[in-house]
């Protein structure tokens, strides 16, 4: 990661007067995000804003917040004083994280039943993954009903267009996808699980797996000794 990615300038700006943070990777942006700042992509540049219409009570309140979580996790933050705090933010493992980590599991599955029971945390009927998300696009939905306003309506639509059919079909190829996996019992051709628990017979409780040392590469021949003339 550049050292410049982990560098975030949050000042508010002396032109247009709005909070803007400039700067940081992906993670920061999740980071800036979930503490009320909203994403702004140009065609040449990108950066957060706060929302419009807050007083700036609460424009400080959400950019102290976002200076306290950015240098909880290592973040340099460089702001205008009135955002400047000591205080730090207790970090938990973001949701999106937590779903992120089924990758994880099938960068590391050995076999055709431990792909079928990452995609089951995917495709189970009453809480996977996805009939969650189906859940949440319903109740978006509802909650745009409640305006009674034409845009708001056909949003509303069209989230429920996503939930009804779209994800439908998404879940019924991932099902499908984890049945056939399920039922070859095949282990992946390039991976295999490590062999190399303690033994009965080994003494030694600290003993490493070979497997996950290594290998050296072969020495260089020595160069051949010089010549005297």
């Amino acid at each position: 990661m550049a050292l410049s990615d982990r560098h975030i300038e949050l000042h508010r700006d002396p032109h247009s007067g709005e909070v803007l943070a400039h700067g940081g990777d992906e993670e920061a942006h999740s980071i800036l995000q979930r503490a009320g700042f909203i994403h702004i992509r140009r065609q040449h540049e990108q950066y957060h804003r706060v929302p419009a219409g807050l007083d700036q009570a609460a424009e400080k309140a959400l950019a102290t917040t976002a200076v306290s979580a950015l240098r909880s996790v290592g973040y340099w933050v460089a702001c205008d004083e009135p955002f400047d705090t000591d205080r730090l933010t207790a970090y938990e493992l973001p949701l999106g994280a937590r779903v992120a980590a089924l990758a994880e599991s099938l960068r590391q599955a050995t076999s055709t039943q431990d792909a079928a029971a990452v995609l089951t945390e995917l495709t189970a009927a009453h809480d996977g993954v996805l009939a969650a998300l189906g859940q949440v696009l319903d109740e978006t939905a509802e909650f745009l009903d409640t305006f009674d306003q034409g845009f708001d309506r056909h949003t509303a639509a069209t989230l429920r267009s996503l939930s009804g059919h779209h994800l439908a079909i998404v879940a019924a190829q991932l099902h499908q996808l984890r049945t056939e996996l399920a039922d070859r019992h095949e282990d992946h051709p390039a991976r295999r699980r490590c062999p190399s628990e303690v033994a009965d017979n080994e003494r030694e409780a600290s003993v490493h797996c070979p497997c996950l040392i290594p290998a050296l590469p072969p020495r260089p021949p020595a160069p051949p000794p010089a010549r005297r003339l």
